[in-house]
């Protein structure tokens, strides 16, 4: 059987146009102990946002009442959406959702396997689902590559380059059975890249062992937006200080050097002494908007500033993710977009 990357399919950029942005409506309590209503108060936010420039698609769990959702987003004027009756077990449906990619002709999508970032989190039997649920509601070809991996872990420029980092990718509790070349190849095979840049390690306090969407991001081809850190005291600034550095010896498919755009971290955010992790680079870019987390923090306004200045044509919407990452994520890894055709 040809692999995706035979048949033509490339994973596209996350800027460009969307058909659909999928979320899952938060339901587990142990994600979000006692916040739940807040966190369906930024739900209702997100939604409303991202329905003036697309479709966005609502997996819900059997036990909530889709009438109460359809309501709550209905109140705020938002119509531009479906509820689909697609249990979960979670909302993080960046990293168990599917990864869509395109050719000339179709838009097809990747069902990779899900084991709840190494096993940490047990069940995750209905999020593994997921992609075929909405494969069999879209009606569109799927793969199954048969490896580990989660969609907050990759990074596509959608010219070829496709950024990762080892901390999660070669992490044991993912795929013990294959190695770096391996695992490339399976990349490869899949998404339509040409090239895998690495970087090493994720920020403190990120359960998922580093996904590159709290690290850096695409923001146009050839144009990375990293975050660091500056106090030299901190756990992060070390780590971070190390991914800027390959960063800047790095070149993409064209063979071209990064421009990297430096983006501030929030001071520490703890929970019961534990640090969370919190990070505007965990941003989410729709058609017509960014969503942006912000934390209370002297650096939200700086961030936000940055982050608009590389998406001149789209409202920055300001996201509150103090409550959101307690959950131990924000705006991106609640998304999913699905390509325009």
């Amino acid at each position: 059987m040809n692999t995706p990357t035979e048949l033509g399919f490339t994973m596209p950029a996350e800027w460009e146009t969307h058909q659909a942005t999928w979320l899952t409506w938060p339901h587990n309590p142990e994600t979000w102990p006692g916040k739940l209503p807040q966190i369906e108060k930024v739900y209702v936010e997100m939604v409303k946002a991202l329905s003036l420039g697309e479709h966005v698609h609502i997996n819900i769990n059997h036990n909530l009442n889709p009438q109460k959702i359809q309501k709550l987003l209905t109140d705020e004027g938002v119509q531009n959406f479906t509820i689909h009756s697609f249990p979960t077990n979670d909302s993080w449906i960046r990293d168990y959702g599917p990864t869509f990619v395109k050719n000339a002709s179709e838009l097809a999508l990747i069902h990779w396997g899900f084991n709840m970032w190494g096993g940490k989190y047990p069940p995750w039997d209905l999020d593994e689902k997921i992609p075929s649920r909405i494969a069999q509601f879209l009606e569109f070809k799927k793969f199954s590559p048969g490896m580990i991996l989660e969609g907050g872990s990759i990074e596509a420029d959608g010219c070829g380059t496709l950024l990762t980092t080892e901390s999660c990718l070669l992490n044991p509790n993912r795929n013990p059975h294959l190695k770096k070349n391996q695992i490339e190849k399976i990349l490869y095979d899949n998404l339509g890249v040409k090239k895998i840049l690495w970087l090493k390690d994720g920020i403190v306090g990120d359960d998922t062992d580093g996904h590159i969407d709290d690290l850096t991001r695409f923001v146009a081809p050839g144009k990375v937006i990293s975050i660091i850190e500056d106090h030299t005291s901190d756990a992060n600034y070390i780590p971070l200080r190390t991914n800027i550095k390959l960063l800047e010896k790095m070149k993409d498919a064209e063979n071209r050097s990064l421009e990297i755009i430096l983006l501030p971290m929030p001071k520490p955010v703890i929970n019961q002494g534990v640090r969370l992790p919190a990070s505007y680079a965990n941003f989410y870019i729709g058609n017509k908007v960014v969503l942006v987390p912000t934390f209370q923090d002297k650096n939200d306004e700086h961030a936000l500033e940055i982050i608009a200045s590389c998406f001149s044509t789209r409202k920055i919407i300001e996201i509150p993710a103090r409550d959101l990452v307690f959950g131990l994520g924000a705006c991106h890894c609640l998304t999913q977009q699905q390509p325009d055709r």
